[in-house]
């Protein structure tokens, strides 16, 4: 692929001004080799001014969100996309969030442009279990694990019951529910519907991989093979 649109399709700007910006002699090698559009260069050899060129699709990068921030590109919103460079908003293709969480929802969230990967994530049989730390307006009663892993658990509007939850007690209002299905609003619908009101919901695991503690709110990084693996399997 040439320079030029490797550079527009990672969202480093239009044909016209990428073509610029190698002209000017911005795009280099590590060793400061000025590049043009007929070079031959690793992609993990190339800089923008100075700065290592982003990974080429399939991309796959971990956020840990704040609360205030949608998953979805709506313009009336603070989208977490903002969390993100602007150049991303201009790869092509594009970056979507696996899965959502809801405005006041924080923690773990995954972003992809790999169309395959993104449908075999959300898909059911994926079985991607889902772990969230909820802080409770009231003390548990003791009951609310039991009728999660019922199975026979049925929320308002719904029309089918939920799969088996899990949920362990940190403490007299807070708890670590597990999921293996990812219904709208499901943990706060869930404690509702057993009298509680969810204060704070944080997602702290997808998978077999925790939220990294080194990630603070608000910051993001690529997931690397090893962590991909956690998530996914082979």
């Amino acid at each position: 692929m040439r320079l030029d649109r490797r550079l527009s399709n990672l969202g480093y700007g239009s044909r016209k001004e990428v073509q610029r910006m190698i002209r000017l002699g911005e795009v280099t090698t590590a060793s400061g080799e000025v590049l043009n559009d007929k070079s031959s260069v690793e992609h993990d050899e190339i800089r923008v001014d100075g700065e290592l060129l982003d990974p080429p699709s399939p991309l796959l990068i971990v956020l840990n969100k704040p609360a205030g921030y949608v998953c979805s590109t709506d313009e009336r919103e603070t989208t977490v996309y903002e969390l993100l460079p602007e150049r991303f908003a201009e790869r092509k293709p594009g970056l979507n969030s696996i899965g959502r969480l809801d405005k006041e929802t924080t923690g773990m969230l995954l972003l992809t442009d790999d169309g395959q990967q993104l449908h075999r994530a959300i898909h059911p049989k994926s079985k991607l279990d889902k772990v969230y730390h909820a802080v409770l307006d009231r003390p548990l009663n003791g009951t609310e694990g039991a009728t999660f892993a019922s199975g026979e658990m049925l929320l308002d509007s719904d029309n089918k019951p939920l799969l088996p939850a899990t949920m362990e007690v940190l403490g007299e209002n807070e708890a670590l529910v597990t999921l293996h299905e990812g219904r709208y609003h499901q943990v706060r619908r869930m404690f509702a519907a057993v009298g509680n009101h969810v204060n704070e919901l944080r997602r702290v695991k997808i998978g077999n991989w925790a939220l990294p503690e080194d990630l603070e709110e608000g910051q993001w990084r690529i997931v690397s093979e090893e962590e991909r693996v956690l998530l996914f399997g082979k």
